[in-house]
């Protein structure tokens, strides 16, 4: 199963994005709905592939409360979404509302194409409502969010008579039951958290570091918080861990080797519940461990109201609903479809009380302490030269101080 937050490249050209600020255009076509109702465009693309009518069932509740608005619905997949988009928003063209992800969101705030949103915040778990905020200010609601836990397979805790993870749990602990619990002979790994830019960031953020200076005009992580990450991950390959060679990294290693019983402990996203839940061996989840602090990976998707909007009060009264609403909440439990972003612990009982992981609590306890990616124009080629140069350090190419120190460079270069 694929991420179901699809993380890319950030849409380009803040030039062009630029653009919108001064588009003659209107984001919202001349004629209305049915007996007059206020037409609100929404451009979104977290349906497509299978979730299609559950958004439509949203959507019919939310007009049945609002019979003045008439939501049209506008799906693109994700592979075209964000070139589509950026067009429509350079030539004024876009819709009333659309859906960003995280990292598109910093890109489209900072070129001042999303109207600034009043609403009541409570609703909403402060972490996933703060990700949409710009310069203080509230541009987008957050849709949906996925997050990162530590998975652990019980029976081989249980086997080798190793205390089971905790959520106090720290680096050292992780790493002591790692090492307990690999035993290369029988081909039984201790933990799997492989060395890459996504990794990195949330292991600097527990080791007390930052990627980026405050300003963002350059990188932060050649530290001794970065040196500290960067040794946490890449010293893992090959001592608890299976090295690039003996398969790591290839397409669904990780989960076939947990999913075997091979595998300890697992760093990996609660998109994999599902996919795990007929293995024949017990497995639960926690917070994943910290350092000098904890932080979680969150990937959210948000929905923001353009800034060209003739209707900015009804399509933010759409967006209010599509995220918060208990119709909402009902429509995404059942289906599986991402976890919404709602603060009441109460309603969202149904997923807590699902099995496996008997745990799932963790998946909103990692929410009290968040870190979220760091944001360029020129996103992949960082996040592809951070991983090189860890792989670098991993494989024994260069020495974990040199690979820190060249990953910064790289990256200050594309800034």
């Amino acid at each position: 199963m694929t991420h179901p937050i699809r993380l890319g490249a950030v849409a380009a050209a803040a030039a062009l994005l630029a653009l919108s600020a001064c588009s003659q255009g209107s984001a919202t076509r001349e004629d209305g709905g049915e007996d007059g109702q206020t037409v609100v465009r929404y451009m979104e693309f977290s349906s497509n592939g299978g979730n299609e009518q559950n958004l439509e069932a949203i959507v019919a509740a939310f007009e049945e409360e609002n019979p003045d608005i008439d939501v049209q619905v506008e799906t693109t997949p994700y592979a075209d979404y964000f070139t589509k988009l950026q067009t429509a928003v350079a030539g004024g063209t876009e819709a009333d509302a659309f859906e960003l992800n995280y990292e598109n969101f910093v890109t489209y705030a900072d070129s001042g194409a999303l109207a600034e949103l009043d609403v009541d915040g409570d609703a909403y778990t402060p972490s996933l409502l703060e990700a949409f905020q710009h310069d203080g200010v509230q541009l987008g609601l957050p849709e949906s969010f996925s997050d990162v836990v530590l998975f652990y397979n019980k029976d081989l805790f249980a086997a080798a008579g190793v205390p089971e993870p905790t959520a106090d749990w720290t680096w050292e602990d992780e790493r002591a039951a790692a090492e307990a619990l690999t035993d290369t002979a029988a081909g039984v790994w201790g933990d799997y958290q492989p060395a890459t830019f996504h990794e990195f960031y949330k292991a600097l953020a527990q080791a007390g570091g930052q990627f980026l200076t405050e300003d963002g005009s350059a990188t932060a992580f050649n530290s001794p918080e970065g040196i500290a990450a960067a040794r946490w991950l890449t010293e893992k390959s090959g001592t608890v861990m299976p090295t690039e060679a003996e398969g790591a990294g290839t397409p669904d290693f990780d989960s076939t080797l947990f999913r075997e019983g091979k595998l300890a402990m697992w760093h990996s996203g609660i998109w994999m519940f599902g996919p795990l839940a007929d293995v024949p061996f017990e497995w639960d989840v926690v917070v994943e461990p910290g350092d000098q602090t904890k932080a979680s990976a969150m990937f959210t998707n948000g929905v923001v109201v353009s800034a060209n909007s003739e209707h900015p009060e009804e399509a933010q009264a759409w967006l209010e609903f599509l995220t918060s609403s208990d119709t909402t909440v009902e429509t995404r439990l059942d289906a599986g479809w991402e976890l919404p972003p709602i603060a009441d612990q109460d309603k969202l009982a149904p997923y807590l009380e699902q099995t496996p992981p008997a745990n799932r609590q963790a998946v909103f306890d990692a929410l009290d302490e968040t870190v979220l990616p760091p944001v360029i124009v020129r996103q992949q080629e960082m996040q592809d030269a951070v991983t090189e140069e860890l792989g670098n350090a991993a494989a024994g190419r260069k020495t974990v101080e040199q690979a820190v120190a060249d990953a910064a460079a790289r990256v200050d270069e594309l800034l």
